[in-house]
Order: C-alpha cells, then sequence, then structure tokens
C-alpha cells in the first residue's frame, strides 16, 4: 500500500466529524473533510485554517472510490451505519485505505466482520470497525479487564450516561435500534438473532454512583465485538433507565457543542467466573468527545504504521486492533476519563 499519511473524514461537518477534524487538525494532520453538504464543509475548512474538500454522495460510488484512493485512512463519522456503513466502508476497500468507524449498530458491526473481512485482505487494509462510545469503550474495557482470565462465564458492560443530548444522526440511530426486534445476543457460548424482551436488572456501580437500575439488554456492538477476543459463556451490555428520563435526551438536535459537552458517563465491566469476578471502569464527561479522539486514535496509529506494524489486513473491533490497557490509557492522558482497572 502506498505511504499516503492524510486521513480523510466522512461526515466531517456533523458534531463527531468535526471534533475529529478539530483535533487532526490541531496535531498537525493533513485532513480532508468530505460528506454531502459542501457548503458546511468549506465552512469548517475555513475554521481550520484550510483544509482539502470533498463534496461527495453516499450513492456516488465514483467519488466515494476516488476519496478513499487519495487517503492513508478513511473515518467514517456520518450515520446510522445501517444507512451509510456499507457504501464507505464498500469505497475504503476499493480505493485501498485503511478505515475507522464509529458504528454501534449491532447488525452493521457483524456485516463488516462477515462481509468485509475477505475484501480488507484482499486489499492488504486494516478496518476498524465500532470505534464509538457506545460499544468501543465497552469492548476496551472488556479486553483489559478480562486480560490473562481463563475460565469467564459472564461479560457484563454496564453504561450509565446522563445528560446525554442527541445529534440528529444519534437520533436517527436510537429509532433504528429501538424498532429493531433482531437484537443479536451472546449466550451459551454463541451468537442467536431474534426477538428479545428487555429487563430491568441492577448493576452494583461502585461509590458513588451505587447499584442502578438498567435496561437489560441493550443492542450494542460490544456484544458482536467481545466474544471475538475474550472467552466466555454469555456478553451483555446494560444502560441505566433513567439515561431516557431525561426529555432533552430526543429534543435535543439543535443545542449547541458545549451544551451537548456537558454529558456524564460511567462505563463498568464486570468479568464473572466460577471463582469470582475482577471489575474495571471508566468515568468521565462528554461521551462525544470521547468517541470522536478514540477514533483519531486509531486512525493516527494506522496512518503511522510501518509496514509489517499493526494489527494486519481485516476486519477488527477495538480490543482486536490495539492492546486494551494501553490504549485506554492513552485515551485517559488526554483527559477524557479516569480509568480504574484491577491490578495486572
Amino acid at each position: 500500500m502506498s505511504p499516503r499519511t492524510n486521513i480523510a473524514i466522512y461526515g466531517a461537518s456533523g458534531h463527531t466529524g468535526q471534533l475529529v477534524a478539530r483535533e487532526l487538525a490541531a496535531r498537525g494532520r493533513e485532513v480532508v473533510l468530505a460528506g454531502r453538504d459542501g457548503g458546511k464543509l468549506k465552512a469548517l475548512a475555513g475554521e481550520l485554517g484550510g483544509a482539502q474538500v470533498r463534496q461527495v454522495a453516499l450513492d456516488d460510488e465514483r467519488g466515494l472510490r476516488e476519496l478513499a484512493g487519495e487517503a492513508g485512512v478513511l473515518v467514517h463519522c456520518a450515520g446510522p451505519f445501517t444507512h451509510t456503513g456499507r457504501q464507505v466502508a464498500r469505497a475504503a476497500a476499493d480505493g485501498g485505505c485503511h478505515y475507522v468507524d464509529h458504528a454501534l449498530e449491532q447488525h452493521h458491526t457483524a456485516w463488516m466482520f462477515d462481509e468485509m473481512g475477505p475484501r480488507a485482505r484482499a486489499a492488504g487494509i486494516t478496518m476498524v470497525t465500532a470505534m464509538s462510545f457506545y460499544g468501543g469503550l465497552g469492548d476496551l474495557l472488556a479486553g483489559a479487564v478480562a486480560a490473562g482470565m481463563s475460565g469467564i462465564e459472564r461479560v457484563t458492560v454496564a453504561y450509565a450516561v446522563s445528560d446525554w443530548m442527541l445529534t440528529a444522526g444519534a437520533k436517527s440511530t436510537a429509532e433504528l435500534l429501538f424498532a429493531d426486534t433482531r437484537r443479536i445476543t451472546y449466550t451459551g457460548g454463541a451468537f442467536h438473532v431474534g426477538d428479545l424482551e428487555p429487563r430491568n436488572a441492577v448493576y452494583p456501580f461502585p461509590p458513588p454512583l451505587g447499584p442502578r437500575t438498567m435496561i437489560a439488554p441493550i443492542p450494542s456492538s460490544d456484544v458482536v465485538t467481545i466474544p471475538r477476543h475474550v472467552r466466555t459463556g454469555r456478553v451483555e451490555a446494560q444502560l441505566t433507565a433513567d439515561t431516557f428520563t431525561d426529555e432533552r435526551v430526543f429534543t435535543s438536535e439543535h443545542v449547541d457543542a458545549d451544551t451537548r459537552a456537558g454529558s456524564r458517563f460511567t462505563v463498568a465491566v464486570q468479568v464473572v467466573t466460577a471463582d469470582g469476578n475482577r471489575a474495571g471502569q471508566a468515568a468521565g464527561h462528554d461521551l462525544w468527545r470521547e468517541s470522536a479522539l478514540a477514533s483519531v486514535e486509531a486512525a493516527v496509529r494506522l496512518a503511522d504504521a510501518e509496514a509489517g506494524d499493526g494489527p494486519g489486513p481485516g476486519v477488527y473491533g477495538p480490543a482486536e486492533a490495539f492492546a486494551a490497557e494501553p490504549y485506554l490509557r492513552d485515551l485517559e492522558r488526554l483527559g477524557l476519563f479516569t480509568l480504574t482497572l484491577p491490578a495486572s
């Protein structure tokens, strides 16, 4: 693969895309701003002091392929990935560039592994899917907590989120997930797809949160990714039931960026064996920034990888692509959260 080091961002004019673009520009990276709204992209380029702009629609296969062909890495930020993921991922493979996405939808994640894995290997590129807050942070935490453990019976990922304000794209994604009855679950050491009735559960968050009532399970991508690197019989993701009691969650598409940055979160993982359990967590604020910078770290690593370094060609979840604890420590040093992990 040619040594292209620039990083293209599809969906750069959206909230997450702008965070990704600004962080990369602040690090002195050459960025290409891409998406459907040329006016917004040009305005963002001006704010950044200049950047290449590519106005490309999702149905423009040639344009997407040309975008990927000019980039070292393509970061896909434009959800819902149920509608946008396949076009951009295929273009990355055709254009021969590495790829990172923010998908949290289970079925897109499974499709990436099943369908794009052979294409990524044939193209000699690395594709990292589900590098988002929901799904991605849980996957990394599970990898760090479960490291070196055997005889694991179950892994539970618990998301405690407050003051979460959805963007238009995230609202559309949430509506799709709530309407989808074909949930992917992992029980008995195998994946299952089918109808599932959510239940209330209680997760024992440590102080100051304490035990919280949870919606369980939620259709998060870490249920798909964790079994790929943690040998276990069961994986379940949960979300605090009171997250959606705030009426602003679904009426906040147009709030300003500072207000949107006010979200607070604790993501905890419990790994249970017959002899006991181990747990870890990350607690911070602004889940949007966490998601954006997690993908920036992935994109930079892929862009800078020397021949033979990195995870190699194929499709990976976050903790498959990168060593989980060091990756989390790097995110912690960026001020995204405070990390609590069991002693090695």
